[in-house]
């Protein structure tokens, strides 16, 4: 039997996330089966759950996926020489969270969307949340580190306390995004501007 590369692995589980994507963004988180999956994926069930033994377990995937690409925007955030403030991270994230929603494949913020609802009665993806969200919020809270190192931000507020505050504003962002079809990381930006800088 021929050996199976570390290439093909990694096609074969990019096939699986993108089928389930589809299926998600398609018809929703809750409806959305393995079986919908195996469909969309054109792989046999024996190959699918060779990868992924449950749908939690690609809603993961698909959460890592997404959330790499900010890891990577955040760690060139703070490699900068500038003076940071949170209010120049915040505006970054927005704007890389429409580049990631832009992209082909079908908008990934709907997947988080129904993830996060899904999160209240399925605790495999409140767990999943709560890892990836946090992981988010620990990005603010080390930019409202260096942005007290650097003068910008009030030094005797508890940057976990300013990472709560910008990380809160994303769900916001996204939610009108999505309902309302309005907003733009400018606009949102510009009203925020408004409401938060003298």
């Amino acid at each position: 039997m021929p050996k199976v590369t570390e290439e093909h692995r990694l096609a074969r589980r990019r096939q699986i996330v993108d089928a389930a994507r589809t299926c998600v963004i398609e018809q929703g988180f809750h409806k959305t089966t393995m079986a919908d999956v195996i469909r969309e994926s054109g792989l046999s069930a024996g190959a699918v759950y060779g990868y992924f033994k449950s749908k939690e377990e690609i809603v993961a995937a698909i959460a890592e996926e997404a959330l790499s690409t900010v890891d990577e925007l955040f760690e060139k955030i703070l490699a900068t020489e500038k003076p940071l403030t949170p209010f120049d991270a915040l505006e970054a994230a927005l704007k890389h969270i429409v580049a990631i929603a832009e992209r082909p494949g079908g908008d990934v913020t709907r997947v988080a969307i129904q993830a996060w609802a899904e999160a209240l009665r399925n605790p495999a993806i409140m767990e999943t949340a709560q890892s990836k969200y946090g992981k988010l919020r620990g990005h603010f809270e080390a930019v409202a580190r260096r942005a007290q190192a650097d003068g910008t931000v009030d030094a005797s507020v508890d940057p976990r306390y300013i990472a709560q505050a910008l990380f809160g504003f994303l769900p916001g962002f996204l939610l009108q995004r999505l309902l309302i079809g309005d907003v733009s990381p400018d606009t949102y930006s510009a009203g925020l501007r408004a409401l938060l800088q003298p």
